[in-house]
C-alpha cells in the first residue's frame, strides 16, 4: 500500500532541517538554517505554527529537561533558546580556532547528553558560497554539566545523530562519504567504539535520520527524493517517495508517535526545478505504519 505524504506546513524553507518531536510539549520543532535563520514549531493538535527569527544560523535542537527551553546547535557552537524571553543565548564554542566552522546535526542520548557535529562552510542564503572544507568537522558530546568532549574528527558534513531504543547502538554519518556508520555505545560512560559501515543507498546522499520502535533507521536522502527505512542489519526495508528532491531530516511525532514528519530544502534549486517541485522547503507528514519512540531531553 502506498503511503500518502502531504504538506503539514507550507513553510517553503531554504534549508529546513533538524526535525525533532518534543513529547513533553507535544510539538514538532525544526529549523531553517541559512540567514535569516529561523526556529520553527508546529502544534499538531491546534495547528498553530510559530517561527522565531534567530541572530545566527541554527541547525538542530533538543528540549531542556526542565521544560524552560531548548539546547540549540548553531553557527557559534551551542546556545540556549529560552521560551519565556524567546531569546537565544550563547553557551560555548567548541572550535574557537576555526571561525568558519559551524554546528550541524545533533541529538541526545538516553542519559541526556547532547551530541552534535561540526563542519566548515561559509553558508550563504539561497545557495551561494558553499566552500565546503574537507575533514574540518568534529563530533562532540556536551554533558549536562557543560563538559565538552570530542569523539570523532576529520568530518566533512555531520549528519544522522541517533540511537537504537536500548541506547546501545549509535548512528552517525559523514554525508560526503555516502555511508551511514554504526557504533557500539557505552550508555554509562557515553563513549563510542567499533565503528562500522551500517547502510548505503543509491539515491542521493544520507542526511538526517531517526530510529523507530522496531529498531529500524529512517534516513532522508538529499537529492534522492525519498526517505529510506533500513532494518537493524542495514538492509533496505521501505523506500518512501516524497514530492521534493531534497528531504533533509525526519522525526516520528504525534500523540502515539505514528506520524513521520519530514523537513525539506529548496536550497540550490533552479527556477525550473522549483516549478517542477513547488513544495520544496515544506514540512511534510505521513503515517507509514511503524511508530517511533520519544527522544531524551537534555539535562
Amino acid at each position: 500500500m502506498a503511503v500518502s505524504v502531504k504538506t503539514a506546513v507550507a513553510c517553503h524553507n531554504v534549508l529546513g532541517e533538524g526535525a525533532y518531536w518534543d513529547a513533553a510539549s507535544q510539538k514538532l520543532w525544526w529549523v531553517d538554517v541559512p540567514l535569516p535563520s529561523k526556529l520553527q514549531s508546529l502544534d499538531p493538535a491546534s495547528g498553530k505554527v510559530e517561527s522565531f527569527a534567530m541572530p545566527q544560523m541554527v541547525t538542530s535542537v533538543r528540549a531542556l529537561r526542565d521544560g524552560s527551553g531548548l539546547i540549540v546547535a548553531c553557527h557559534s557552537g551551542v546556545a540556549r533558546f529560552d521560551f519565556a524571553s524567546r531569546t537565544l543565548t550563547h553557551l560555548l564554542n567548541p572550535d574557537p580556532a576555526k571561525p568558519y566552522n559551524r554546528s550541524n546535526d545533533g541529538g541526545t542520548d538516553a542519559r541526556g547528553r547532547f551530541w552534535f557535529g561540526t563542519m566548515q562552510n561559509n553558508l550563504q542564503p539561497n545557495g551561494a558560497g558553499i566552500d565546503l572544507v574537507e575533514g574540518a568537522g568534529t563530533l562532540y558530546r556536551l554533558d549536562p554539566d557543560m563538559t565538552l568532549s570530542a569523539h570523532e574528527s576529520g568530518i566533512w558534513i555531520s549528519n544522522t545523530v541517533c540511537w537504537s531504543q536500548d541506547g546501545r547502538t549509535m548512528y552517525f554519518c559523514d554525508t560526503a562519504s555516502g555511508v551511514i556508520s554504526a557504533y557500539d555505545f557505552d550508555l554509562d560512560d557515553g563513549v563510542i567504539s567499533n565503528k562500522r559501515p551500517f547502510a548505503e543507498f543509491d539515491r542521493g546522499v544520507p542526511d538526517g535520520s531517526t530510529v523507530d520502535a522496531d529498531g529500524c533507521l529512517w534516513n532522508a536522502r538529499w537529492d534522492g527524493g525519498c526517505v529510506v527505512r533500513f532494518t537493524p542489519k542495514g538492509e533496505v526495508d521501505m523506500v518512501l517517495d516524497v514530492p521534493v528532491a531534497k528531504p533533509t531530516s525526519c522525526s516520528f511525532g504525534g500523540p502515539d508517535l505514528s506520524d513521520l514528519y519530514i523537513t525539506s530544502a529548496s536550497y540550490g534549486a533552479t527556477e525550473a526545478e522549483l516549478r517542477a517541485a513547488p513544495d520544496s522547503g515544506n514540512l511534510f507528514v505521513c503515517r507509514p505504519g511503524p511508530k517511533g519512540f520519544a527522544a531524551a531531553s537534555f539535562g
